[in-house]
Parts: structure tokens; sequence; C-alpha cells
């Protein structure tokens, strides 16, 4: 979902079809910067990447005339003569990104004696209310909104399946696995000795959160037993160390440092390993109630 970062920009991971005609969608970090009049997107969130790291793209918002929404998951941006498609991770995504996009691109340079003019959290906040209607074309059910004339079903076949943040990596989605998975995704972490963050595939289970390099291996980098975790929390030091979105987990030995693509994301997580530590050890008994002095913490040797 977009958010609004410290910044005060509207941000959040979208999938772009950069290529003109190429049906190929790349995952991409969007940032509507309304102060800047512009709309940038880069291989990941720029707190995760080096200093200095390309912008994939950028479009001016005077150069933007209007975003429309294809089907349930699409959108089309027009610019010029481009067309920019945009694949989102589900459709209330979709539908606030098609929201703030249309927004920005009104916004003016206010008059003198003006009182007010509208803030980013302002434009997220003022979602309009859109209907849909379903239609079912060549057995498969198509999501359009009513309130504005689709391009067709071209867009709705570019770019695929699309793999959703909490499908389960491949060796576990065919009914192999031996705990049942509460929840599955992307975040970054930070490493204990070198304090790089790198993008890892989670995925919390009734007994552990474990972490992979990605969503296709099957061997771990590493397990965390519900049983050590004392505290799960969003971080009090996201603004020392200049990340959104950041939550903890605190063992007897390492408090380990996650960042969400979305505050959505953070509290999901916050929530759904609390949850899961409360069903293991039962009510009363929670990650942020354990009654056990944590020593100081030791960093453990990781060259994850």
């Amino acid at each position: 979902m977009p958010y609004v970062d410290r910044q005060n920009r509207i941000c959040g991971f979208l999938d772009i079809e950069e290529n003109e005609s190429s049906g190929r969608f790349l995952r991409r970090y969007f940032i509507l910067d309304t102060q800047q009049g512009s709309l940038l997107w880069y291989m990941d969130n720029p707190q995760n990447l080096p200093a200095g790291a390309d912008i994939m793209g950028s479009l001016k918002l005077t150069y933007i005339s209007k975003v429309r929404h294809l089907s349930c998951l699409f959108a089309v941006i027009n610019a010029g003569m481009r067309k920019f498609y945009l694949q989102a991770n589900d459709q209330q995504d979709l539908v606030e990104w098609i929201s703030v996009l249309n927004k920005a691109t009104k916004i003016t340079v206010p008059k003198p004696g003006d009182v007010h003019a509208e803030t980013p959290q302002e434009v997220l906040g003022a979602m309009k209310q859109v209907s849909y209607k379903m239609e079912i074309i060549g057995g498969v059910p198509i999501i359009t909104a009513t309130q504005e004339q689709g391009e067709g079903q071209n867009g709705a076949d570019r770019g695929g399946l699309k793999r959703g943040q909490n499908q389960l990596p491949y060796f576990l989605s065919r009914g192999t696995q031996d705990q049942t998975v509460v929840k599955a995704g992307y975040c970054v972490k930070q490493g204990a000795l070198m304090k790089n963050w790198k993008r890892r595939y989670f995925m919390l289970d009734e007994n552990a959160v474990s972490y992979y390099k990605s969503e296709l291996e099957r061997e771990a980098l590493r397990v965390i037993p519900l049983k050590e975790i004392y505290k799960v929390q969003e971080c009090k030091q996201s603004d020392l160390m200049m990340r959104d979105n950041l939550f903890e987990m605190v063992t007897s030995t390492r408090t380990f440092y996650v960042q969400s693509d979305s505050p959505e994301d953070m509290h999901s997580w916050i929530k759904a390993i609390s949850g899961a530590i409360v069903a293991q050890r039962g009510p009363g008994r929670s990650a942020n109630t354990v009654g056990i002095q944590i020593p100081g913490e030791v960093p453990e040797p990781e060259i994850h």
C-alpha cells in the first residue's frame, strides 16, 4: 500500500512495464514527490541501496494526463505519446495508487490568500469510493471500475501471473511442509556484524521465524524459534536508523531489525508473530509480557 515516508513523500512498490509493449513487468519502488512534481522509481527502496543508486525511471507530473483503471490489478498512466502499464499487489493497493496519482497531477500552486494546501497525508486520506462491476469474459472474471471506461482486456494480459507477498515458496506449495505457515513474504533485515541491509524471504510458522535468501531456496539461512523471542514491536530507533516501517524481534542474544515494505505489512508481521507466540505459550505470555531479564546483546557471527 502507498504510505507517507519521513520526507513527506508517497511511496510503495508496484510492478511496471518499463519497456513499452514488452509484456514484461518488473517490481519497482515508487516515490511520488509532489514538492518536486515528479514520480520516480528505483530497483528497491533507496534506503536499501548504495548511496547515489541510479533512478530506474521518472515522470514529471505535468506530463501525466490521466491514470486509468484497466482491471482488478492493472492500471495505465497516459503520459504524452507513451503509456506506462502498472500492476499492483491487490485491488485496494491499485485503487489507492490511482487516486493519489490522479490527485497529485491536479495539484497547483496555491494563489495568494489561499488558506490551505493539501498534504500527502490528506491526499491518501481523501480516497474517493469507486464502484466496480464484474464481467465473465472467456470464463475469466474481470473486475472493472464503473466510473471509468476501460481500455479493454489487453492490460489484464500483460505480465502474466504475479506472485503475491504471502505466497509460499515453490517447495512448500505442494503439500510437503511439516509446519503450518502463518505468514510469508519479503522484508529487509540488518546483519549482525557488518550492519548492512539485505532483502530476505521471511516465513513464520507455528514454531519459528525463518528467513531465506529467496523464495526459491530450500534451506533457511537462519531459524529463530518463537520460544527465544521475548519481544516483537515497532522499532523505537527507526528515526536514528533512518528507516521506515521498521520492527524488532528481541532475543536473549540479539535484536533482529526488520524493515517491511509498508506500515500495513509491518503491523501485520508484528501481529502475526505475537499471535503465534501467544498460541505457543498460552494466553498471558505474549512476546511483550514474558518477565525475563534480557542480558546485554552480544552479536553473533553472521555473513547472511
